[in-house]
């Protein structure tokens, strides 16, 4: 660490010397942490700090630099390819948060100095890729010192739940088996690397609630989405979620007693949110497995692409609301709900804001789950598959209105030339397109939103003072295609070289190709810009705001730093500084925008991609603010890799940075 903080600080320094002096940090103004994944309980990614404003942003400079060491190479002995999510929180003037690899790391939130490191030791064989978004905190409320009474908890890679002391980072010997709670029992049957957590625990109280990762596609039986309640000091189970309809026998027990779960239904593999005043945990479930192919499911997607609330105590299901009826897009819930409160008709209510990968945000009564405002059950087309079904109508919000086109036409199609653009054409001529929820067909169909969204993990940023939502999308399209199993051969013939991929739906009649239209100079056929950050004002339901997010700088072999707005993944970080940091594209940068106009203020080169969501915190009265980012690439999205937690701050002492 020490070689790679000198660079950074050389860096600052010869910046200094050659611009504007900045001043001193402000002394005054608010001091706040940041003690949950998003922010707080209920995933606002909002920080009331200020220190770091619309007037001084372009002076910060790097702080500190931490590195895991953990990363993989492409060598072929080497683990799983990996995407460093994790957003750390803060306890006691610590940072803790996960690597991919499921160490847990505890570090000075002044120096970046480590603390203690606890190795989970996961089993990774079978995974194409490995991640961990972040880790919790339990607090005992008994006035204790002894060891464990804070407790930091992970989910693995392997399925497991550990528990380990906040102050040494040991194991806690009381927490289920020697510190771990083995989250397979009650599973049946698991394929490797089928079955994983990668969002962090939510903890309410003295219950730790988790859910899990299943594989997309593999099969109509795959494992369950069960949810489950722990004690947060035995890890013994309180209660357990199985997202079947209502009305359906729970299993018998195995031979031990143990309960057991059902197969193939929704799966909540994002970030929960948890309001602890009405006791209520909020989950985001995913579709039933496989994504793209649901005549089998026997009404299994009652509770598919839904929020759910349960009681915290029970986990007694209190409302759900279902953002996409039957789903056949692999449209999931991907973005953690948003608890707010917001004023409508003259009533202040208890709101939860609920973005999703249609481009669609719903706003829900937080007690009744009931729209605060209308929603819209419209015709959507209908399947030509035998054997499927698909919903009449499917539900879109009047307010905010649909953020992301509903069409892709060959119209619309992107080239650089005449040439690629007229490929482009045909491709979106030559398969069924009909808009938004066009269901997946024998011809292949354009998905648009394609599979990424929309609004992904990354989630919303929320502004209590301005009444502003802020969040980033991507923008581009897949094709879906199922293929009836006797084809699988001439289908493959057909489609070399294709940019996508084949997955095989076992139980299904169907394999699905999944691919994404691009041109014949490998660039997506979707219009620029493929991805933006946007503001939408919950007073009016209006966008106040939307530029493109993202250059190709790290895409290109000549570093051209043209604003055309690229894929993304991670979320924003709103400040009352008047400012939305941002990472999450596919250039090795994180900025700051104007929170009111959008206008980019700063950016800072990452040393790797920064697919993930930054956070801030300010430790006392003397201290400086500090904005932190994971910057560690995504494998998926092919950015840059590497291991560092990175954090900027203003300077100490008079001299300052020009972006």
């Amino acid at each position: 660490m020490g070689p790679f903080r000198s660079l950074l600080t050389l860096a600052a320094l010869l910046s200094i010397a050659c611009g504007e002096t900045p001043p001193a940090p402000a002394l005054d103004g608010p001091v706040a942490g940041w003690s949950h994944h998003g922010g707080d309980a209920g995933g606002t990614r909002y920080s009331p700090l200020t220190q770091v404003n619309r007037e001084n942003v372009r002076f910060l400079e790097p702080a500190w630099v931490h590195r895991s060491g953990d990363w993989a190479s492409e060598r072929s002995d080497s683990p799983p390819r990996t995407s460093y999510q994790a957003t750390p929180i803060l306890d006691d003037e610590t940072l803790y948060f996960c690597s991919p690899l499921n160490r847990i790391f505890a570090i000075d939130a002044e120096t970046g100095q480590e603390r203690w490191v606890f190795d989970s030791e996961p089993d990774l064989g079978g995974l194409w890729g490995a991640t961990c978004r972040g880790v919790a905190l339990w607090r005992s409320a008994e006035p204790t010192a002894g060891p464990c009474a804070r407790r930091i908890f992970m989910g693995t890679m392997d399925a497991r739940l550990v528990g380990v002391d906040a102050g040494t980072g040991r194991a806690c010997p009381d927490f289920g088996d020697g510190g771990v709670v083995d989250l397979e029992q009650g599973i049946g049957d698991i394929q490797p690397g089928e079955y994983a957590v990668t969002s962090p625990p939510l903890v309410i109280g003295d219950r730790v609630v988790v859910g899990a990762l299943v594989g997309d596609n593999r099969r109509v039986d795959g494992p369950g989405g069960v949810i489950r309640a722990f004690d947060a000091r035995t890890g013994a189970l309180v209660w357990a979620f199985d997202p079947v309809p209502p009305g359906t026998s729970p299993l018998e027990p195995d031979a031990g007693g143990r309960p057991r779960y059902h197969r193939g239904t929704p799966n909540a593999w994002s970030i929960l949110s948890a309001d602890p005043e009405r006791g209520l945990v909020f989950i985001p479930f995913g579709g039933p497995s496989p994504d793209f192919f649901g005549g089998h499911r026997r009404g299994f997607d009652h509770y598919g692409s839904s929020v759910v609330a349960l009681d915290a105590d029970s986990g007694r299901v209190v409302w759900h609301f279902q953002a996409v009826h039957h789903d056949l897009w692999d449209y999931d819930v991907g973005s953690q709900p948003t608890l707010i409160d917001l004023e409508v008709e003259g009533r202040n209510e208890p709101a939860l804001v609920q973005p999703t990968k249609m481009g669609h945000v719903f706003i829900l009564h937080r007690e009744r789950g009931k729209p605060l405002f209308p929603v819209e059950e419209r015709p959507v087309p209908q399947t030509d598959v035998p054997g499927e079904i698909t919903s009449p109508t499917q539900p879109f919000p009047t307010f905010p209105p649909p953020l992301h086109p509903a069409r892709l036409d060959p119209d619309d199609a992107f080239g650089l030339t005449p040439w690629d653009r007229g490929r482009c054409r045909t491709i979106l001529e030559n398969v069924r397109n009909e808009g938004i929820f066009t269901p997946p067909s024998l011809g292949g169909s354009i998905v648009y939103p394609g599979v990424p969204g929309g609004f992904n993990w990354g989630s919303a940023g929320w502004d209590p003072e301005r009444k502003l939502l802020v969040l980033n999308q991507s923008r581009i399209a897949g094709v879906h295609q199922l293929i009836p199993r006797g084809a699988v051969e001439a289908h493959r013939r057909l489609r070399e070289g294709d940019f996508g991929s084949t997955a095989a739906q076992e139980g299904t009649p169907y394999l699905v190709r999944a691919s994404v239209p691009v041109s014949p100079l490998g660039i997506p056929c979707s219009p620029l810009p493929w991805g933006t950050i946007l503001a939408v004002s919950l007073q009016t339901g209006e966008t106040v705001w939307e530029v493109p997010l993202g250059t190709p700088r790290d895409r290109l072999p000549i570093p051209l730093p043209l604003e055309l707005g690229l894929p993304n993944m991670g979320g924003p970080l709103v400040t009352a500084g008047g400012l939305v940091f941002i990472g999450a594209s596919l250039d090795d940068y994180l900025r700051a925008f104007d929170l009111e106009s959008g206008t980019e203020l700063w950016r800072a080169r990452l040393p790797a991609g920064g697919q993930a969501t930054p956070m801030t915190y300010r430790l006392g009265r003397e201290g400086r603010q500090f904005v932190v980012i994971a910057a560690g690439g995504h494998y998926m999205l092919d950015t840059t890799q590497g291991d560092s937690m990175v954090a900027f701050a203003l300077p100490e002492v008079g001299g300052g940075a020009e972006r």
